[in-house]
């Protein structure tokens, strides 16, 4: 291995600590309430549904596995879907209304009070999911939002953000993995006892 690729390992490993660091210090708080909130959703007979692009997209489909399945330990199923994963209806939806509405219309058919919707945008400006927690929020839904840039548009529609704010793209999807692997487990915690 020459020089500049293990520095650029090191810089990257390093940069991944920082965020860690940050969110240790900042976010434990908000971890804890996103998992309450989730808990008492579903203990109420709510369900959670998902939403993303791009490699937000998989991680709602990750959160969706890890509560409909099990995280750890054996437990009942978790009402959770991802709105991510039908492919038919996200092309169909996005052909006939536009890409905007592809969450969207699947909050407007599938999303009730007492029900939470996930959002994540790493930017927190991705319109369809903006636009998609709004109509969650208006529908009664708890909005629960997973950001990278402080003071984004999904921050100010949530009920509660978990903001990386991180410049890097990547450094806020690895904080994403980890809180929402924290929640999951909190969650699924609950629903062992």
């Amino acid at each position: 291995m020459d020089d500049n690729t293990k520095k650029k390992i090191d810089e990257a490993i390093e940069a991944h600590k920082r965020s860690v660091d940050k969110i240790q210090a900042g976010g434990v708080e908000s971890l804890a309430t996103a998992a309450d909130a989730v808990t008492a959703a579903l203990k109420a007979g709510g369900r959670v549904y998902i939403c993303g692009n791009g490699g937000s997209a998989a991680d709602a489909q990750h959160i969706a596995a890890e509560l409909l399945g099990r995280f750890k330990r054996e437990r009942k199923a978790l009402a959770a879907i991802a709105l991510t994963t039908d492919s038919s209806v996200i092309t169909s939806i996005s052909n006939d209304y536009g890409f905007d509405n592809a969450f969207t219309r699947q909050v407007e058919a599938l999303v009730g009070k007492g029900d939470i919707l996930w959002a994540i945008s790493t930017s927190g400006d991705s319109s369809n999911v903006v636009s998609a927690a709004r109509l969650a929020k208006k529908k009664g839904a708890y909005v629960l939002a997973f950001t990278g840039k402080a003071g984004s548009r999904l921050e100010q529609t949530a009920d509660m953000c978990l903001c990386a704010d991180e410049e890097s793209t990547a450094r806020s999807q690895e904080i994403h993995q980890l809180s929402y692997h924290i929640i999951c487990e909190l969650v699924e915690e609950a629903f062992s006892k």
